[in-house]
């Protein structure tokens, strides 16, 4: 039987966390961040290193939720492809759109070479098509990548070359070199390092519980404590509704689960992923999957929207069994789930709450990167400078349907269908 493990399983016991002092008292800022995940640690971090006093409020510990608990990939681009957000946004905003996305694989690379070299850091990602249909909607996307965005990194291989990199059955797949995967807990903590740094004051162990905005200032109120400032960042993701409820219409949760399996013995190291990249599938409920550095296999697949399981290593591991069956006889060590936010588009959803309240969420499982970049984008807006944040608040955002009772059913049921649409 697995004893029980830390909320962020196998990333826990592999980062050396930093202990942190809760906010007791009035705290005065030029800009108080609420959430020290990639979003919020990544606007602190930049705040502070142009000089602005900067305290930031958590309400558990740095990387306590989806930043710590991911699958570690870093994508190319948008939930939606870029032929499909120029027929939406129009060719010049999905191109600004795309030179973001662009941009926040970038800050990543060089945030984690600079803060976090422990992540762990790692190059390419495969999006294996699991039908015929999928591989030919990967080679449209990659062929249009090329005509019309110059983008050489991807490319399309076949089943042989898929099955040789991955050492899994599938009909072909994208493979992408400006992908790449990390430690995702270890480059939230590295994050934390730089912006403390550089000035910031971060506070764990105090939860935002309102926002008050007056004349000249605005005060985030805590438990223990208050944070008066010029400006303030809400960077909370699917929690976003908890402080402020006009945002929860906007933002679904869904719950990924992952495990890790015990480190890999030699013969079977060299037949999981032999290319060491990261690989997710194409289906509405992927599998996504890597090698850590120490040799386990991580594999996340199965979601979660209601009665969610206690036993989350018995909901992967068939799923990991079934495209590795060789794995049988290798033991799951860590088994633990995270809360993803969503949106109704699967596009991020910024904006703001008030002239002096910026909020960035709804990642839709392009976190890692896109991220790292709204947080930069915040402070750049806290300081003056909108133009690039408002690139990402311009796309339209839509509410799920049904009041606060009925919406996390309805979210529910789309998803479930999703599933059954896999199962075609």
């Amino acid at each position: 039987m697995m004893q029980p493990r830390p909320p962020q399983g196998y990333y826990d016991t592999t980062a050396a966390p930093a202990l942190r002092a809760g906010l007791q008292g009035e705290s005065r800022a030029d800009v108080c961040v609420i959430g020290g995940g990639f979003t919020g640690l990544s606007a602190a971090l930049h705040l502070a290193r142009a000089g602005a006093k900067v305290v930031l409020v958590e309400s558990q510990t740095v990387g306590f939720a989806a930043s710590g608990r991911n699958g570690g990939q870093i994508h190319s681009g948008h939930r939606k492809g870029q032929a499909e957000l120029e027929r939406w946004l129009g060719k010049r905003h999905a191109r600004d759109m795309w030179t973001l996305a662009e941009e926040s694989k970038a800050l990543v690379r060089s945030l984690a070479a600079e803060l976090a070299p422990d992540a762990a850091m790692k190059p390419s990602l495969i999006i294996a098509a699991h039908d015929k249909a999928a591989l030919r909607d990967l080679e449209s996307e990659v062929e249009h990548l090329h005509r019309y965005y110059d983008y050489s990194a991807a490319q399309i291989i076949d089943a042989d070359e898929t099955f040789q990199l991955t050492g899994a059955h599938y009909h072909g797949a994208k493979l992408d070199n400006g992908g790449g995967h990390l430690h995702p807990l270890r480059y939230a903590y590295g994050l934390a390092r730089g912006a403390e740094a550089s000035g910031a004051i971060l506070y764990e162990h105090s939860r935002a519980m309102q926002i008050e905005t007056a004349e000249r200032d605005i005060t985030v109120k805590t438990e223990h404590g208050s944070v008066t400032a010029d400006h303030v960042l809400l960077a909370t993701d699917a929690f976003s509704g908890d402080i402020a409820p006009e945002l929860a219409p906007y933002i679904g949760h869904v719950e990924s689960f992952i495990s890790a399996t015990a480190p890999l013995p030699p013969d079977l190291t060299a037949q999981i992923i032999p290319s060491d990249m990261a690989v997710a599938d194409t289906r509405h409920v992927l599998d996504y999957y890597r090698k850590s550095d120490d040799g386990r296999l991580l594999f996340a697949g199965r979601e979660g929207y209601w009665n969610l399981p206690t036993d989350i290593a018995a909901v992967v591991r068939p799923k990991m069994l079934k495209v590795y069956p060789q794995l049988r006889d290798v033991p799951t060590e860590y088994a633990w789930s995270g809360t993803v936010g969503i949106t109704r588009t699967r596009m991020p959803h910024f904006g703001r709450l008030s002239p002096r309240v910026l909020f960035a969420h709804g990642y839709s499982g392009h976190g890692v990167a896109l991220s790292s970049l709204g947080g930069k984008l915040m402070a750049e807006a806290a300081m003056g400078n909108s133009e690039r944040f408002d690139v990402i608040a311009r796309v339209p955002a839509r509410k799920f349907p049904g009041g606060a009772l009925l919406r996390k059913p309805l979210v529910a049921a789309a998803l479930f269908t999703f599933k059954l649409l896999d199962a075609i």
